[in-house]
Order: C-alpha cells, then structure tokens, then sequence
C-alpha cells in the first residue's frame, strides 16, 4: 500500500468511528481552567483581506526597492553575531579600567551603553566579560535621568530594558522602528523613500499573513453538530490536520522515502505522553524537584512538536533526507533550550493562575519547595535560568548555522524562543487575549499602513 492510499484507509477508519457516549458510562465533569472565549471570531477571521497583495502594489514595491538599493537599510537596529564576540571583547576595552573592571566615568555616550547592552544578549557559555557588560550596562541604563535625554533615546532605552533586541521577534518589532525612524528630525529624500518602502512591504507581509491566517482558521462546522463528545472533536482535528500537512509535504516535494507522517505523529505522541505525566502530578498532589519537572517540561512545553513542523516546512525540499530529520537527534540540545525557554516563560507569565486553578505546579513552585525560598527568590532564579539557557542556544545556534542547508531552521527555532518571551512579557498573553496581545495582533496582522 503507497503512501496516500494508507493516509486514506486510516482516515475512513478515523472518521467512521463514531463512540457512542453511554457506553463509558457516567461521564466526570472536568474542572475549568476558567480560560475567557476566545475574542477572535471565526466569520471576522474569514472576513480579512488586503488590497495590498494586488499587482498594483507589488509593481509599487518593486519600484521602491530599486530606489533604496543605494540607500542605508532601514531599521538599522544593533545586531551582533555570536562569532563577532571577539571582536567585541576589544570594543568593551574602551569601558574598562585600569584595572579591567567597567567605570562609570568612561561612558559619555548614552548610545554606546545601550550598544554594549544589547551585544551583552550574544554571550555565550563563560562569556565573562560579556557577563560584566550587561551587569554594567543594565544598572547604567536603570539608573538614567530619562528626562535629560532626547525622547527618541529615552524610549530606546526604555525598549530595550523591557526587553533585548537579541530575544524579540524582528517582524513583531517592524512597526516599532518604522515609527522610531519616521520621528527622527531628519528631512531627505532618502528618508520619505525608506519609509515608504518601509511601510508598504509591511503591508504586503501583512496581507499574506491575513491569506495564511484565514486558511489556518478554517472549520467546517457541519462535521462538528456529529461529534459525540469533546475528545472527539480535538483528537479528529489533530488527526486531520496532522495528515492534511504530512499529505501536502510529501506530495509536493515527491519523497519516497522520506514519510512525515511518522516524523509528526511521534512528536505528538511525545508530547500527549508528557501531558500525561502532569496530569498524574496533579491528580496525586506530587511536586517534582526542579530538575526533574524540566526533563519532562522541554517535551510538554510544544518546543518539540513546533521545531519537528518546521524542519519539514522551511528546508529546501531537495535537502531533505532521513539523516536530515534524524538532526533532531543529533543536535537536540538545541531544540530542548529553546523548549526550556517556552516552560520557563511560561511558568513566569502563568503561575499566579495556574496556582489559582489547581494546575500541576510550575517550575517557580517546583524551586519554592525544592529548596525552601520565597516566590520573589524563585522567580529570580528561574530568570536566571532563562538567560543561561539562551547563552547555551547562542553557541548552538552559531554552530549549527554552519551549515547553510539548516540557517533557515535555526532561524525558526530560535524565533520560537523570541515569540514566547514577547507573548509572555507582560504576563499570560495566552490565556488573557484582550490586553497586550490583542493590541499586538492588531498591530501587526490587522492594521495596515494607509498610503496614498
């Protein structure tokens, strides 16, 4: 039996079996996780579109984009690689004294110390000087007088202590710059070119965004009035879209040997696995140690599930072969930090309504028991955790992108860590919609520029 004939027989299998509810008997009434309905509606979801996908607009672009070619890029914004380290090390010696240590007295330039904090981010494991640097520069930038600055530096600085440049989504941050550019007294051509530009492959973006999100959105609600019971509902969607993306997959990058299917389904087995195992936590009152909650959390967190997906979606299809997808294997380390980080941001944004509701506890109540402190000292050290862990992905990251045939996946990957310190920066951006994510996704997928 070839591949589509498979997925097809285990489909009818799927989705003729309809469970009849009276046969489980008296069914237990979940407790609720008291989440709010979702704020987003499917007909709105559906409804979005963008005039600025036509050709109108794309010939526009195209136009603009020669015009800039000899201009400075836009949104020239402070970023290091991790091999330039070095070089940074020569850098920070013009902050240094005589005895090696940073002084106060050699920063006369407020930019240079937010340079020197943002290149801090790139440190890698016994970066020591670069451990100094953002010490040094954090404390410099909290202490400033922000009246005394200009207003574009102050709200630079008051960005970039919310949070580094190194750990933001770039595209979640394009507005951001555009407006920062935009407000700088500087009257050019050259400016009103950028800008323009700026704005336009914005909305562009924007508007393939709206196409993809309308598609992902999709439900059909009649299959839904047939379904028996809940589980029904969410294990059919997983099958369904699990084998509608491993389907599309192989057909269009006509794979013999190469089956995602199996790829995806062990990624989710692994993950409903893990689910499980804090399910049992919690319905026997067990607190693991903090070591142990992480080895189980890297798994339950979705870092898996995500980076599996995008290893098959982003690779170039001529490159993929078994001993490509057997590279989660090899290099997983850098697949459990970033999953590390997705748990450890979470449980900061989360764990006051998680203890709230009863849920199995967080790797903050976890530290609390396991060694006796308060919730302020644990959250401290689990902050503390996440910087150490993005030291160990700079240097994975660094020596995997090596390789040009994986740039495109570690670019993924990484941006998974970036994506959940921005949905949990200002506390539990999942389950809360209507504040800081509401405005964010606004922002960047529903309001477009307007230009003449």
């Amino acid at each position: 039996m070839d591949y589509s004939n498979q997925l097809q027989a285990e489909q009818q299998i799927v989705l003729g079996y309809q469970p009849n509810s009276e046969a489980f008997g008296v069914i237990q009434q979940r407790r609720s996780a008291n989440y709010k309905p979702n704020i987003w509606k499917y007909d709105f979801l559906q409804s979005l579109s963008s005039k600025y996908d036509g050709k109108e607009y794309r010939r526009r672009a195209e136009n603009l984009r020669q015009s800039v070619k000899a201009i400075r890029a836009l949104l020239n914004c402070f970023t290091l690689q991790a091999h330039e380290a070095a070089w940074l090390r020569d850098v920070f010696n013009g902050y240094l004294d005589e005895k090696g240590t940073f002084s106060k007295t050699k920063c006369r330039e407020i930019k240079g110390v937010l340079e020197l904090f943002q290149a801090s981010y790139l440190a890698l494991e016994g970066e020591n000087i670069l451990n100094e640097a953002k010490k040094f520069s954090t404390e410099t930038l909290r202490n400033l007088n922000y009246s005394t600055l200009g207003s574009n530096l102050a709200k630079e600085v008051v960005h970039a202590l919310e949070l580094s440049t190194h750990w933001r989504v770039q595209w979640f941050d394009v507005k951001w710059h555009i407006t920062m550019y935009e407000s700088e007294n500087i009257k050019n051509i050259d400016k009103n070119i950028l800008l323009e530009q700026a704005k336009l492959n914005f909305n562009a973006v924007q508007a393939t965004l709206q196409k993809d999100l309308s598609q992902v959105s999709r439900w059909d609600f009649s299959e839904i009035q047939q379904l028996p019971e809940c589980m029904k509902i969410c294990f059919r969607a997983l099958y369904e879209i699990t084998n509608e993306i491993a389907y599309d997959i192989q057909e269009h990058n006509g794979w013999i040997n190469v089956q995602p299917l199996l790829h995806l389904r062990k990624a989710w087995a692994g993950f409903c696995k893990a689910l499980l195992v804090e399910a049992k936590w919690y319905n026997e009152g067990y607190t693991p140690s903090l070591e142990e909650y992480l080895s189980n959390a890297l798994i339950s967190s979705g870092g898996i599930v995500i980076s599996v997906h995008s290893l098959l979606s982003v690779e170039p299809h001529d490159q993929i072969s078994e001993e490509m997808l057997n590279f989660l294997g090899q290099n997983e380390d850098l697949v459990y930090n970033v999953s590390i980080i997705i748990r450890l941001c979470n449980d900061l944004g989360t764990s006051v309504a998680e203890e709230e509701r009863g849920d199995a506890p967080s790797s903050i109540l976890c530290y609390m028991r396991e060694v006796n402190v308060s919730e302020e000292q644990a959250q401290e050290h689990i902050k503390d955790l996440i910087t150490n862990t993005w030291k160990k992905i700079n240097g994975q990251s660094f020596n995997i992108s090596q390789s040009p045939s994986l740039q495109s996946f570690v670019k993924v990957t990484t941006n998974i860590a970036r994506m959940v310190h921005c949905l949990y920066q200002f506390g539990d951006g999942f389950g809360i919609q209507d504040k800081e994510t509401r405005r964010h996704i606004l922002s960047l997928l529903i309001e477009p520029y307007k230009l003449d």
